[in-house]
């Protein structure tokens, strides 16, 4: 019985990956940041774990269905989230407004606009990709320092891996990933200067500094987080004390 009911199942996934793929439309985008568009922002559907990068126009083209929630990510603006609804699909046209990353670190003390939502992440609606602040959900210690309570964001940082990765294979690439590529874009600043005690305007250095010390392409995934926490622990040392020895 068990037998037949896996050939069933072998026999229908193929017949529903397809069904699934056939509501799927393609969707034309541009994200704008002050009516300024934004290249290299990297655009992910969430649901299907697919993604693109806008181009010099700041335009991109991804498929999605109604209900598929899409990310959109970059080094130096806030992440955002979109529902696709009836009338985006309608409308064949999505036009997505993006905030600048605003980081003030005075006594190491974080105030984005969206504070709030760095807070009280959502459980699991959006896979914690979204922001919005969920009163269901529990408020995150962060006197405990990263490195002890583990990745605030981790599957905003899962998700957003396994979609650029899914999209790489897809184009049949075999694309190295770099930490100074993205670890910027699913942490804030706080975690940098807080936890890793890497001066702000060192950061991105440091990042650089971390892309020629990276051992494994597989610290970058969701199993291996607490190890890629240590190795950017360790890796902050040794940059800090190499900095500290050329003054």
């Amino acid at each position: 019985m068990q037998k037949q009911l896996l050939i069933l199942l072998l026999i229908l996934s193929p017949i529903f990956i397809f069904s699934q793929d056939a509501e799927s439309v393609l969707l034309r985008g541009k994200v704008l940041y002050r009516n300024t568009s934004v290249p290299n922002e990297n655009v992910i559907n969430i649901t299907t774990e697919r993604a693109t990068i806008t181009n010099d126009a700041g335009e991109f083209e991804i498929k999605v269905k109604e209900g598929d929630k899409l990310a959109f990510t970059a080094m130096n603006y806030e992440l955002k989230t979109v529902e696709i609804t009836k009338e985006i699909l309608n409308n064949n046209r999505l036009v997505v407004e993006v905030n600048e990353k605003v980081t003030e670190l005075d006594q190491v003390i974080i105030t984005p606009e969206d504070r709030q939502a760095y807070i009280e992440l959502k459980n699991e609606e959006f896979k914690q990709v979204d922001y919005t602040t969920d009163k269901s959900s529990a408020v995150t210690n962060y006197a405990i320092p990263v490195s002890q309570r583990g990745m605030v964001n981790g599957l905003n940082f899962v998700n957003i891996y396994k979609a650029l990765f899914k999209s790489n294979k897809e184009q049949g690439e075999e694309k190295v990933i770099l930490p100074s590529q993205v670890l910027r874009q699913v942490y804030d600043d706080e975690f940098f200067v807080a936890d890793l005690k890497i001066p702000q305007d060192q950061i991105d250095e440091f990042l650089f500094y971390v892309d020629d010390k990276l051992p494994s392409q597989t610290l970058m995934k969701r199993s291996h987080e607490f190890e890629l926490i240590d190795f950017l622990v360790d890796q902050s040392k040794d940059f800090n004390a190499l900095k500290a020895s050329e003054k």
